[in-house]
C-alpha cells in the first residue's frame, strides 16, 4: 500500500550493522585503545612531550595556583598547538563554549594570514588566550541588547584543547568560557569554574582543621552517566513532533513496553553494539574516558558513562559525549533523542551525576575507608555536605528544572520533585548516633555474600545498599545526584552543588570555631540536617507527606522550582561566594523562564498540527468508510445494524477531538496577555493538562483507525524496529 510509514518500517528493519575503519595498522597490527586515546587532545601529557620542562612547569604551577598565564608563555603553548593541529590537518581554530542555550557554540578563525604576497599561517597566544563572538544573540537574560553586541571567550587551560574531525576538514577546539563586555558571565563554564574555586577555598581549610595538613587544593570531581534513545531515522523522518521537540507528542502505547523487565543490561542489538564501538572510539581519541555501557530500562533505551574527572573537564567530556553520540547516529541511520521522556508509557531519560572531592595528595575525601566510624576527616565532610544539602534543596531542584525534567520527576522512574539524602544502613546509623551525642564504636568490617557455590569465590559486600529512587544518594566513595536532565548540560547543577556544599563547610567551620572540637561540630552539623536524610522508597505518596511534615520544599514544576533563583537568601549565597551577581542570578532566571515557555509552545503547536494534519484526515476517512459499509450492508441486508456501533464510535470520538482541541486553543490563547512568569505557570497548570486530554483521545484514535490509513509510525515501529 502507499502508506510512507510501511515504507519506513521496511527501510528500517532491512538495515545491517556498520561497520567503520576503527583502527590504524602498524606493520599489519592492530592498535590497542592506549595506542590512539587522546591522539586527538592536548593536554598535559602533549605538552609534556613537545615543550621545554621549564614551560610544562610553569603551565602546571598556573593551574594548581590559579595564577593567570603570562603572554610569554602563551605564545609558548600556542606554537606548539598550532604545530600539532597543522600536523592533524587542522586548518581552522575557534574558542568552544558554553552559552545558556545549553548547546554548545563556536565560530571557526582560519590559521591562514597574509604577508605582503605570500600566505602565513600562524597563531598567537593572544589569539589562544581571547577571542570576540557576538554576545548579543545568545541568550543573556537582559543583560545584553542588539546594539549591545561585544562579548569575549577565555581560554581554560585546565580542560584539554582537542581537534574536531569533520568530513572534510579539521578544527582546533579550545574549551572556553564567555562573559560580555561589562564581564557579566554569558555561559554555563564561567559560574562552575567559580564554584569549583570557592569550593577549593572553604575545603582546603576544613582539611587544615580536621588533620589533614599537607592538602594545598581540593578538586571537585564528576562523572555523568549519559542515557539516550537510538530510534531508527525513517521513522523520525514521518513524526514531526520528534524532530522539532525531541519527543512524540501524541502516540498510543504498544502491547509490550517495559513490562518484561527483558530489556535492562540484555544483550546489545547489533546496529546499537556497532554505534556503540564507533562512539567509543570516537571519544578515546578526543581522550574522553567511556567506561560503560548497556541497555537501559526502556525498549530502545541506552547508556553511556565516562570515569571521573575534574567537574570542568567532566562538564566539557559530558557535552562532547552528547554532541558525537547525534553525529555517530547519523552515520549509523539512527536519530539519538536525549529528550528526557520521549515516549509515554515507558521510562525517560536521567542523567546521574557522579560527584564527590579529591585532594592534590591524591585522597577521595568521600572515601570512608574501612572504619568510618573513627574517619574524622570523611565524617567532616560528609556532614558538611548534608547540612548544605540540608540548606540548599531548594537550590538543588532548581538546578535540573525544565520543562521536558517535570515529565521524569516523580514519574515512578525518577527521584521526586522533593531533594533528599540517602547515606545507607551503616551510615544513617553513624549519622544518628553523632546527631544524638552518642559515643561512637568501631564500624564493623565489610561483610561477605557466600554464594553457596564450592568453585566460586565469596563476594565483597557493600557497608550500604543502593536506593535509586534518592536523588542525593551516597554510593560508597561519591553521591550521586539522580535527578539531573538526560539533555541538560551538568554543569549548572555541579555549580550549585558546590555553592551548597560550600556554604556547608563554611557552617561547619564555624561550628568548629565555636565549640573549639571537631566532633562536637560534626554532631551539631548532623542533628540540624536530619530532616532531609531519608533511607525509605522517595517514590512513595507517604514521603511526600512526610517530607510536608519534616519542612522539605516540594516544587512540582518548573516556573515555581525557578522562583528559587530570585530568592534573597540564593541570591546571597551566590554573590557572597562570587559565583554569579545578582545581575547574573537575574538573568538565568529569565532565560530558563523563557526557555521553558518557548518550548512548551513549540510542543503545543506540534501537537496542534498533528491533530489537524493527521489524526484528523485519518479518522475522518476512517468514519468515512464505516459508514459507507454501514450504507452498503443496510441496501444488501435490509435495515442491517452492523457497523452502525463502530460508526458511532469514531464520530463520537471525532467530536471528542475537535472539543478538546478547541479548549487547548482557548487556554493557549489566555495566556497571551500575561507576563512570562504568569504565563509559564499557566502553561503548566491549565494549559498542559489540556493538551493531554487532547493526546489521549488522538491515542484512541490510533487505536481504532485502520492501520493502512494512519501513516505516523507507531511505538511499536519507534521501539522494537529498528
Amino acid at each position: 500500500m502507499n502508506n510512507p510509514r510501511y515504507h519506513a518500517v521496511q527501510v528500517a528493519t532491512t538495515r545491517k550493522p556498520r561497520q567503520f575503519d576503527r583502527f590504524t595498522f602498524e606493520d599489519g597490527i592492530l592498535l590497542n585503545t592506549e595506542d590512539y586515546f587522546g591522539e586527538k587532545s592536548f593536554g598535559l601529557s602533549q605538552m609534556q612531550e613537545r615543550l621545554p620542562a621549564e614551560i610544562v612547569e610553569r603551565y602546571i604551577n598556573a593551574i594548581e595556583t590559579g595564577a593567570a598565564l603570562d603572554r610569554s608563555l602563551a605564545d609558548a603553548i600556542a606554537q606548539s598547538v598550532h604545530k600539532w593541529a597543522l600536523e592533524h590537518g587542522a586548518t581552522h581554530f575557534c574558542h568552544w563554549f558554553q552559552p545558556m542555550t545549553g548547546a554548545t557554540a563556536e565560530k571557526h578563525d582560519s590559521f591562514l594570514e597574509l604577508g605582503g604576497a605570500e600566505p602565513i599561517f600562524n597563531f598567537s597566544g593572544a589569539q589562544l588566550i581571547q577571542s570576540e563572538p557576538d554576545a548579543s544573540s545568545f541568550p543573556s537574560g537582559g543583560m545584553r541588547t542588539t546594539f549591545e553586541a561585544r562579548g569575549y571567550t577565555a581560554w581554560d587551560p585546565s580542560s584539554p584543547i582537542f581537534l574536531s574531525e569533520r568530513e572534510n576538514g579539521t578544527t582546533l577546539c579550545i574549551p572556553s568560557a564567555f562573559v560580555s563586555y561589562t564581564g557579566h558571565a554569558l555561559d554555563k563554564k564561567t559560574p562552575l569554574l567559580r564554584s569549583m574555586e570557592v569550593l577549593n577555598s572553604k575545603a582546603v581549610e576544613l582539611c587544615h582543621k580536621v588533620g589533614l595538613t599537607d592538602v594545598g587544593r581540593v578538586t571537585a570531581t564528576a562523572g555523568p552517566e549519559q542515557e539516550y534513545f537510538l530510534i531508527d531515522k525513517a521513522y523520525t523522518a514521518l513524526r514531526p513532533d520528534l524532530l522539532l521537540a525531541g519527543r512524540t507528542v501524541l502516540g498510543a502505547a504498544a502491547p509490550k513496553g517495559q513490562s518484561l523487565d527483558d530489556h535492562y543490561f540484555g544483550a546489545v542489538p547489533s546496529r546499537v553494539i556497532a554505534f556503540m564501538h564507533e562512539v567509543e572510539f570516537e571519544l578515546y581519541r578526543l581522550g574522553v574516558p567511556a567506561k560503560t555501557r548497556h541497555n537501559e530500562v526502556a525498549p530502545s533505551q541506552f547508556e553511556i558513562a565516562v570515569v571521573y574527572s575534574e567537574a570542568n573537564v567532566a562538564a566539557d567530556h559530558n557535552q562532547l559525549v552528547m554532541e558525537m553520540l547525534q553525529r555517530v547516529a547519523e552515520r549509523h541511520d539512527f536519530k539519538c533523542l536525549l529528550h528526557e521522556k520521549p515516549f509515554a508509557g515507558v521510562n525517560g531519560s536521567g542523567k546521574h551525576i557522579n560527584w564527590s572531592m579529591a585532594t592534590d595528595t591524591g585522597k577521595n575525601l568521600l572515601s570512608p575507608s574501612k572504619n568510618p566510624a573513627k574517619n574524622i576527616p570523611f565524617l567532616a565532610c560528609l556532614s558538611a555536605i548534608v547540612l548544605g544539602v540540608h540548606r540548599n534543596a531548594d537550590l538543588l531542584r532548581c538546578a535540573i528544572a525544565s520543562y521536558s525534567n517535570d515529565f521524569r520527576l516523580g514519574a515512578n522512574e525518577a527521584p521526586p520533585a522533593i531533594i533528599s539524602v540517602f547515606l545507607g544502613e551503616q551510615l544513617t546509623h553513624i549519622a544518628n548516633a553523632l546527631a544524638d551525642g552518642q559515643t561512637l564504636s568501631d564500624s564493623d568490617s565489610p561483610a561477605t555474600i557466600e554464594l553457596g557455590i564450592q568453585h566460586m569465590p565469596d563476594l565483597d559486600k557493600d557497608n550500604t545498599d543502593r536506593n535509586r529512587t534518592s536523588p542525593f544518594a551516597f554510593t560508597g566513595n561519591k553521591f550521586e545526584f539522580r535527578a539531573a536532565g538526560s539533555k541538560d548540560s551538568v554543569s549548572f547543577p555541579i555549580t550549585c552543588i558546590n555553592a551548597a556544599v560550600s556554604e556547608g563547610i563554611d557552617i561547619l567551620l564555624k561550628l568548629i570555631d565555636e565549640k573549639g572540637d571537631v566532633l562536637l561540630a560534626i554532631q551539631e552539623a548532623f542533628k540540624v540536617s536530619t530532616p532531609i536524610r531519608f533511607e525509605g522508597d522517595n517514590y512513595s505518596d507517604a514521603w511526600v507527606e512526610e517530607a510536608a511534615k519534616r519542612g522539605l520544599p516540594n516544587l512540582r514544576k518548573t516556573p515555581e522550582a525557578l522562583e528559587v533563583l530570585q530568592s534573597d537568601r540564593i541570591k546571597a549565597l551566590f554573590s557572597g561566594f562570587s559565583i554569579l551577581s545578582e545581575a547574573e542570578i537575574d538573568s538565568r532566571y529569565h532565560v530558563k523562564l523563557e526557555q521553558y515557555i518557548t518550548t512548551v509552545e513549540i510542543e503545543l503547536e506540534a501537537l496542534i498540527q498533528l491533530t489537524n494534519q493527521a489524526v484528523v484526515p485519518a479518522l475522518t476517512d476512517e468514519l468515512t468508510a464505516a459508514c459507507a459499509q454501514v450504507a452498503a450492508l443496510q441496501s444488501a441486508l435490509g435495515g442491517s445494524t452492523v457497523g452502525r456501533s463502530r460508526a458511532g464510535t469514531l464520530q463520537e470520538l471525532l467530536g471528542s477531538i475537535n472539543q478538546a482541541l478547541a479548549a487547548l486553543e482557548k487556554a493557549i490563547e489566555s495566556t497571551q496577555t500575561l507576563s512570562h512568569t504568569e504565563a509559564a505557570k499557566a502553561y503548566a497548570y491549565t494549559v498542559l493538562p489540556k493538551a493531554e486530554a487532547l493526546r489521549e483521545q488522538c491515542d484512541a484514535a490510533e487505536s481504532l483507525i485502520s492501520d493502512s490509513r494512519w501513516t505516523l509510525p507507531k511505538y511499536r515501529e519507534l521501539l522494537f524496529q529498528n
